[in-house]
């Protein structure tokens, strides 16, 4: 039987309730003095178009055009005496689809060079590829190498819940000590640099996308971290935690900065080795920015990449050969098809080779709600595939409030000689071009909130 309850009886008990409840936030509140946990968070989604790509021109929504979605939480405890120690957890998500990893514009498309015969005899002309043998020309055209590296391109294919970061450490008089997943200092440093701070298609990482050029986060690191009137800088070491070979996978990296009211000027530097322990993918940035008046600002950036090792790359000769379907029993497997395999190998190490110098100038004028950039970015590739590419642009933001905005972007992608890279945007990559030498344009359009 359902028992009537009179509104004078209901609004007492409603103010039990309610005062019960202050009670218990008020008693939690003193049991966690000096204590805070915040759920933060950054949406942004909108429309990219872009062309130059074999379907032609690709119109789609997209999430991250000027930063990676995403949700986390950071929380901190005053230990006192000037410690405090700290968590940041933040994870990646997709507001297109709300997965938490996505695929380049093209897909799983390689460049020209990594999928043909020809481009693999430039890469190695003394291989065995320079016979044109029949079993690597069937490998590649037969496409068994976008099997073997095209899968692998994207955002976040391994799912991780808090792919970008989840660290925690220990603030001291002395500085900061930090374990777990973080940004590079190299990065980190490209990131204060880039007058685009990495944001849209229009950012200066974009046109070295892959192989990467920079090394932006990194997991399982110990970082130290100071600021000290005007000067800041970190250090960064990450094992790779192979056992039996101390060096495989392993990060070094630093920077250092001064800042003054009118300047700053800053260095960053990472050196990984890859997964035989040999000396991979190394990114030396040099960076300088001036404020030309209160409301406008200009950076320049230079950086050198070289990678003699390339990382990820042992053993891909097997996997070629297995998404052929052609296994150690096939007749002819240790004459013809294992030394075919290995020979496409040893190609593909080369093609992905880096050796080049990346340099960024632009410019950013902020008027009230409005901010309008622009920027140029130039690749010289000094290996054989001479694989230049340059990008410049605009960018308009409108800020709507303090933390919603409204933001279009226009950029243009010159692709000389073997170069193919179709713009992408901060929380995705743009992929590759319908062929070597063909340019590409984007207009981005999209709205940002932060909480």
């Amino acid at each position: 039987m359902i028992k009537h309850i009179s509104p004078n009886t209901l609004v007492i008990g409603m103010r039990h309730v309610a005062l019960a409840s202050a009670l218990c936030c008020a008693s939690l509140a003193h049991a966690q003095s000096g204590t805070s946990v915040t759920l933060y968070g950054l949406a942004d989604v909108g429309i990219t178009s872009t062309s130059g790509l074999k379907a032609g021109t690709v119109t789609q929504v997209a999430s991250g055009i000027m930063e990676g979605s995403r949700w986390g939480m950071k929380g901190s405890e005053d230990l006192g005496g000037g410690y405090k120690a700290i968590f940041t957890l933040e994870a990646r998500v997709e507001l297109d689809t709300g997965a938490s990893s996505n695929r380049p514009i093209s897909g799983t498309q390689l460049p020209d060079r990594l999928t043909t015969v020809t481009g693999l005899n430039q890469a190695n002309p003394s291989s065995p590829l320079s016979t044109v043998n029949p079993v690597v020309a069937a490998l590649v055209a037969g496409g068994a190498s976008s099997k073997g590296l095209g899968t692998n391109l994207g955002v976040n294919l391994t799912n991780n819940v808090f792919d970008r970061q989840a660290f925690m450490g220990l603030i001291t008089p002395f500085g900061a000590v930090l374990a777990g997943r973080m940004y590079t200092p190299a990065f980190e440093t490209n990131s204060m640099y880039d007058i685009m701070q990495t944001q849209s298609g229009l950012a200066a990482g974009q046109i070295v996308a892959y192989p990467a050029a920079l090394e932006i986060r990194n997991s399982n690191a110990l970082a130290y971290r100071f600021v000290k009137e005007g000067v800041s800088g970190s250090l960064m070491y990450a094992p790779g935690e192979v056992a039996g070979n101390s060096s495989a996978g392993r990060l070094l990296g630093l920077n250092m900065n001064y800042k003054t009211n009118t300047f700053s000027v800053g260095l960053g530097y990472n050196t990984k080795n890859n997964e035989n322990g040999d000396k991979s993918l190394t990114s030396t940035v040099l960076g300088a920015s001036m404020n030309v008046s209160s409301s406008s600002t200009i950076s320049t950036m230079a950086i050198k990449i070289t990678d003699d090792n390339p990382s990820g790359l042992t053993g891909v000769g097997g996997l070629l050969l297995a998404g052929a379907g052609i296994t150690s029993s096939t007749p002819g497997y240790s004459t013809v098809y294992a030394p075919a395999g290995l020979a496409v190998e040893n190609a593909y190490k080369n093609a992905l080779k880096q050796d080049g110098t990346l340099f960024h100038v632009g410019y950013r004028y902020i008027t009230g709600p409005s901010t309008i950039s622009v920027a140029y970015t130039k690749f010289n590739d000094q290996r054989a595939y001479d694989a230049d590419v340059s990008s410049y642009g605009a960018a308009y933001t409108y800020a709507l409030s303090k933390r919603t905005d409204l933001n279009a972007v226009f950029v243009h992608y010159d692709n000389k000689n073997t170069a193919q890279v179709a713009p992408g945007g901060n929380g995705f990559i743009g992929g590759y071009t319908a062929s070597a030498g063909t340019d590409s344009n984007a207009v981005q359009l999209g709205i940002r909130h932060r909480f």
